[in-house]
C-alpha cells in the first residue's frame, strides 16, 4: 500500500508540471511568434512478482507510477496580423529570422517585431539583437544608414503626347525639369505652325521661366499625322547659372507606331502635353518595409524606391533540438546543421511585411487538457488517500487487539 502513496505523489508532481505547461501556454497567448509546448508523460519501471494466479501463466507486473519526459515544442503555424509598423514581418511556411547580439551569439526566432535604432540597424524589439540578411551567402546586419537620401537625376528625356493640331497656329505649354543639381525648373515650349513654308511643319522654341531662349528648332509629320523620321525630337542644353550642364532630348513619338505626338486636324484646338520626363530631385527616406521575399524597400519623398539588403531565414531539420530561452529566441545549443536562405527560396517560406505571427496557441484544447489535468490531479490524491485509509485501517486492527 505504500507503494500506492508514491504512486499517487508521482501523478500529482506530473500533472503539477503540466499545469505550469499550460500555464505557459494561455499567458503567451499574445506572444508574437510564441510556439505552444506540450508535456510528455511515461510510465515508470515495472515490478515482476512472478507469475500470476488462476493458472493463467500471465506475469504479474506492478507500475511504479507516471513520469515527465520532455516538453515538445508545436511548430505549427500561427495566424498572421497586420500590426500598422512597416518594420514588423512575419514568416508563413519554414524559417526562422536569425539574430545576432553584441556578444556575438546568434539565436533564432519567429517573432518578426523588428525596428531601426539611430544607428540605423535592424533589431529585435524584444531583445535587442541585430537581425540578419544573407548577402552573397554570407549574414550580414540589416541597416538603412546608407539608405536614408537619395540623390536626384537630372532630367535627359521629356516625352510629348497627344495632337498638335494642323488647323492651330500655336501652341505653348510648360513642361517642368530637373537640372544636374537635382532643383525643378519649368521650361515653356512655343510651338508655331510652319506649314505655309514646310508642309506639316512646326517650328519650336525652348524658353526658361524667365522667358530667355536656350534653343529652337523644327519638328516635322508625315502624311498620316505621324511624327517624320529624322524630324520627331529635339535636343539643346540646360545650364542654368552656377549649375552643370546637361543634355534634354524632346521625343515626340515613333513615326511607326505613332504613339506620341500626332499632327491630325482638330480645329484650332491643340491638345499635346507632357507624357513623361525622367529626372527627379533628391529625396529622403519616407519609409522602410519589407516585400514578400523579404527585401527591404525603401521609399523616399521623391517617389523613387531603392532595394536594400534580403532578410535570412534558417532551417533545422529537428527543430526539436532548439532551446527556448525566452523572448520568442531559440538557440542551437545542441549544434545541429543550420540551414541558412532567403524567403521564397528553396525549401523556405514567404514573408509578410506589417505583420506578426500570432501565437500558435488553441485555447480550446488547453482549457480541455486543463480539465483533464485537473481531473487527473485530483483522482492521483484520492489513490493517495484510499492507502492512507487502508493503512489506517491496519493500525486500527492493530489497536483492537
Amino acid at each position: 500500500m505504500f507503494e500506492s502513496i508514491y504512486v499517487g505523489l508521482s501523478g500529482l508532481a506530473s500533472f503539477s508540471r503540466n499545469l505550469t505547461v499550460i500555464g505557459n501556454n494561455v499567458s503567451n497567448l499574445n506572444s508574437p511568434g510564441f510556439k505552444a509546448m506540450q508535456l510528455q508523460f511515461a510510465d515508470l519501471m515495472y515490478a515482476r512478482l512472478g507469475i500470476g494466479g488462476g493458472g493463467s501463466g500471465e506475469p504479474m507486473q506492478l507500475g511504479s507510477g507516471v513520469n515527465t519526459g520532455g516538453t515538445r515544442v508545436l511548430f505549427k503555424q500561427g495566424a498572421l496580423r497586420e500590426t500598422g509598423s512597416a518594420t514588423d514581418v512575419a514568416v508563413e511556411g519554414n524559417g526562422f529570422f536569425v539574430l545576432r547580439s553584441s556578444d556575438g551569439k546568434t539565436t533564432y526566432t519567429r517573432d518578426g517585431s523588428f525596428e531601426f535604432g539611430a544607428d540605423g540597424m535592424l533589431t529585435s524589439r524584444a531583445n535587442g539583437s541585430r537581425v540578419g540578411a544573407l548577402v552573397g551567402g554570407a549574414l550580414q546586419d540589416v541597416s538603412i544608414a546608407g539608405l536614408r537620401a537619395t540623390s536626384g537625376r537630372p532630367t535627359s528625356t521629356v516625352s510629348l503626347i497627344d495632337n498638335l493640331s494642323s488647323g492651330d497656329t500655336t501652341h505653348e505649354l510648360t513642361v517642368p525639369v530637373f537640372d544636374a543639381s537635382g532643383t525643378s525648373r519649368d521650361l515653356k515650349l512655343v510651338f508655331t505652325n510652319n506649314s505655309t513654308v514646310t508642309p506639316r511643319s512646326w517650328l519650336i522654341k525652348v524658353n526658361d521661366a524667365a522667358g530667355n531662349e536656350l534653343s529652337n528648332g523644327e519638328i516635322r509629320f508625315n502624311g498620316d499625322g505621324s511624327p517624320a523620321e529624322g524630324f520627331n525630337s529635339h535636343t539643346f542644353t540646360l545650364q542654368p547659372t552656377g549649375v552643370e550642364s546637361t543634355q534634354i532630348t524632346l521625343k515626340f513619338g515613333d513615326p511607326n507606331t505613332f504613339s506620341g505626338t500626332t499632327n491630325f486636324s482638330a480645329g484650332t484646338e491643340s491638345t499635346l502635353r507632357l507624357g513623361s520626363q525622367d529626372g527627379f530631385a533628391s529625396g529622403s527616406l519616407t519609409e522602410a518595409k519589407f516585400d514578400a521575399e523579404g527585401v527591404l524597400v525603401a521609399s523616399y519623398s521623391n517617389g523613387q524606391t531603392s532595394r536594400g539588403p534580403r532578410l535570412a531565414l534558417a532551417f533545422f531539420d529537428s527543430p526539436q533540438e532548439l532551446e527556448a530561452t525566452g523572448a520568442g529566441v531559440f538557440e542551437n545549443r545542441s549544434n545541429q546543421n543550420v540551414t541558412l536562405g532567403n524567403p521564397r527560396s528553396s525549401l523556405f517560406g514567404s514573408v509578410t511585411g506589417g505583420s506578426l505571427e500570432s501565437a500558435n496557441v488553441d485555447l480550446a484544447q488547453q482549457f480541455s487538457e486543463l480539465i483533464v489535468t485537473q481531473r487527473g490531479y485530483q483522482a492521483s490524491s484520492q489513490v493517495i488517500t484510499a492507502a492512507n485509509e487502508m493503512i489506517q485501517q491496519l493500525f486500527d486492527i492493530k489497536a483492537r487487539r
